[in-house]
């Protein structure tokens, strides 16, 4: 049985909602599907816990994560790179609700 690449790696864009401890945040991953039966557009969302080897990202950052063996209980992904760095301070809590209201906008 052959290894898959590093290339052929699940990717996903999403943003930092919580630095949950040391080396740790949760990326929220939004994305659309058609409703089955009335085809609507309905916005869902997708919550994962992320492995920051070097505590460089920050609340409302938008990253590019990949996925990877396990590292603990929950984290199965890891960054890749920071796309945009958030303009807000650290002291201010961004919840789940602003990222998916941004990413409407």
């Amino acid at each position: 049985m052959s290894t898959p690449d590093r290339n052929s790696r699940k990717t996903l864009v999403g943003n930092v909602t919580s630095r949950s401890g040391d080396k740790s945040v949760k990326v929220t991953v939004p994305f659309k599907v058609p409703h089955p039966r009335y085809k609507k557009v309905i916005n869902r969302k997708t919550v994962v816990h992320v492995h920051d080897e070097k505590n460089e990202t920050h609340l409302g950052d938008k990253v590019e994560i990949m996925e990877t063996r396990p590292i603990s209980r929950f984290k199965r992904w890891r960054i890749v790179n920071i796309l945009n760095r958030a303009i807000i301070a650290d002291a201010v809590a961004v919840s789940e609700v602003d990222v998916v209201a941004s990413i409407k906008a």
